[in-house]
């Protein structure tokens, strides 16, 4: 059966969102169709829309955001000393979660994938080598996830930063090979944050 267009849309506008097959796509533009009330709806498009034209990355750290610096960039009890470089604001949110790492971030907003053309350019390799220059940091975290990826990018990293004179770690083996930080547990996160290597 053909849905009408406006149905069609919207299933493949929810197809697009990580995670949703066809099958959860047709299931939230129907629940939004036959569930939600007139204002509901509003709401939820306003809700959307508002974050896309409010948030933004933060000039330092590249954390999404609604100021500049970001909350964390402005908060003076942070160990300015020490940064940790993630894939995403995702990441971010994981780690903050657990309440026990005190420095900064540096959002790199991707990985290194060659098959898919992301190379060091693509991501924020540069930004953290100025911050690097013009920051009293001490030590770099290097906290990304346990997949292809993120290891090829933890160790072009390490190759990259080795004779800055920046103590440069890993988070521990914590995280399950193929595994994305942000589906870890703050248990598994906490022990690996604790048991980070130097490379």
């Amino acid at each position: 059966m053909q849905y009408p267009k406006p149905i069609t849309k919207l299933i493949e506008s929810f197809s697009k969102l990580p995670g949703v097959g066809h099958k959860t796509a047709e299931r939230l533009a129907f629940y939004v169709i036959s569930d939600m009330n007139d204002d509901e709806a509003t709401k939820f498009a306003r809700a959307l829309i508002d974050a896309k034209r409010a948030l933004f990355e933060c000039e330092t750290c590249a954390f999404v955001t609604d100021s500049n610096p970001c909350s964390i960039c402005a908060d003076g009890g942070r160990d300015v000393t020490m940064i940790a470089v993630v894939e995403s604001s995702k990441d971010v949110l994981s780690l903050e979660k657990m309440r026990s790492f005190h420095g900064r971030y540096h959002v790199l907003g991707g990985v290194l994938s060659p098959l898919d053309g992301i190379g060091p350019e693509d991501i924020g390799i540069a930004p953290l080598i100025e911050r690097l220059k013009n920051e009293e940091v001490t030590e770099v975290i290097l906290a990304l996830g346990a997949t292809l990826e993120g290891d090829a990018t933890s160790q072009y990293l390490a190759r990259l930063l080795k004779g800055t004179g920046v103590r440069i770690t890993r988070i521990a083996r914590g995280l399950e090979m193929g595994r994305s930080i942000d589906y870890a547990d703050e248990v598994t996160l906490i022990r690996a944050l604790e048991g980070r290597v130097e490379l």
